[in-house]
């Protein structure tokens, strides 16, 4: 049985007064029963064994090599440590080309790796990387490409493949979006050098906070876990610095039994995400995505782009809000619009991203999503954008 838990009841105290009668968030967390995880993790009362590559890390590791499709998998306390072992552990260099139409992570990773960003435009039909854009981007000092699979949309692996091939450059992915996702029935983790996906709390999938590398190249398990593990590499030696990014038992045991359950999680957002479509797809004013040919999606998230000359979308997600329906601008404001970058690129070199962002909000998708809730939402969005 899976249990949702709403992530945002922080933001609605039990004693006030003017609390909304049914608040809808926009992202709820799946959970097990409580005795389902009870159960998963009793054992580690007998074991002791609570950490440092324990019996849950170990099988949760070899299912997701399964489920996944892929050769190898590394997991990690959080995403974003994991990203950067892989930036570490591919020795990248100098610039990496990325996007600015990411979640903060991405771009942070690099700067706290010594990298500079440079940021290529997005495509405007998916919101991935403009690999048609990327060769311009290229110079002697670029490592890498580091491309972002967006709201369950892949970027043009085959495009991106191509050109790194063609100019000796390493491929990481963000795949922060995509667990489960596959192209014409492979497996999106295993394209690229190294896939980093998120298990964080939000996710499809999730292990509480969590992160996992998949990669082809065996070698780099053994650097992998140096990273993670002080690069410790036996009880008296230490191969070289690295940092602590473990994943514990309990996190493992989460993401045990979340798996069991992941085919009808993605099924049911599937539901929800059909009935969306459903309502949404002639209403003038706005853009809903479309399927990608060959792509079996996760349903991570339900996008909207508002299309109207006068763009309302503040408007909407605030009106929405007054409603208790909590949308999210994401991602808005692009990386390239933050504080501590915006004396390092102008937004205006990246304009399909800059006008996606200032555009789109996210609609609340979560499994247990009432269809009747998504009606109520989708008439209030028509309403709204007519006027």
């Amino acid at each position: 049985m899976l249990h949702i838990v709403d992530i945002q009841s922080a933001a609605f105290p039990a004693n006030q007064p003017d609390r909304p009668p049914k608040a809808i968030p926009v992202t709820k967390s799946v959970l097990p029963s409580l005795d389902e995880y009870m159960n998963e993790i009793r054992e580690l009362w007998t074991s002791g064994w609570l950490t440092n590559n324990g019996a849950k890390h170990q099988q949760l590791e070899r299912e997701l090599v399964d489920y996944l499709g892929v050769e190898h998998v590394s997991l990690f306390t959080n995403g974003h440590l994991a990203l950067e072992a892989a930036i570490e552990a591919l020795g990248l260099t100098g610039e990496v080309i990325t996007t600015p139409f990411t979640f903060a992570s991405t771009s942070h990773a690099l700067i706290r790796k010594g990298l500079t960003p440079v940021y290529g435009d997005i495509r405007p039909d998916d919101f991935t990387l403009d690999a048609s854009k990327l060769e311009r981007l290229i110079t002697a000092k670029t490592s890498a490409i580091l491309p972002v699979h967006v709201y369950g949309n892949v970027c043009d692996v085959e495009m991106i493949e191509a050109i790194a091939k063609r100019h000796n450059l390493k491929v990481i992915y963000d795949a922060a979006h995509t667990f489960g996702v596959n192209v014409n029935g492979r497996g999106i983790g295993t394209y690229g050098d190294v896939s980093m996906f998120s298990f964080h709390a939000t996710k499809v999938f999730h292990t509480i906070e969590g992160g996992a590398l998949t990669y082809n190249d065996p070698a780099l398990k053994s650097r992998f876990d140096q990273l993670k593990n002080f690069g410790i590499t036996g009880p008296e030696t230490v191969q070289a610095p690295g940092g602590n990014a473990k994943m514990n038992e309990f996190q493992a045991a989460m993401g045990l039994c979340n798996l069991r359950h992941i085919d009808e999680t993605i099924a049911r957002r599937k539901r929800v995400r059909e009935q969306y479509d459903a309502l949404l797809k002639d209403v003038q004013g706005v853009r809903i995505l479309t399927p990608q040919p060959g792509v079996e999606t996760n349903h991570s998230y339900y996008p909207i782009i508002l299309t109207a000359e006068q763009n309302r979308r503040d408007e909407l997600h605030d009106a929405l809000a007054q409603e208790g329906i909590f949308t999210r601008k994401y991602f808005y404001p692009l990386v390239t619009d933050y504080a501590w970058n915006q004396n390092r690129f102008a937004s205006r070199r990246t304009p399909v991203a800059r006008e996606i962002a200032e555009r789109v909000l996210t609609l609340p998708l979560y499994p247990d999503l009432a269809l009747e809730d998504v009606t109520r939402i989708c008439t209030m969005i028509q309403e709204r954008v007519k006027t």
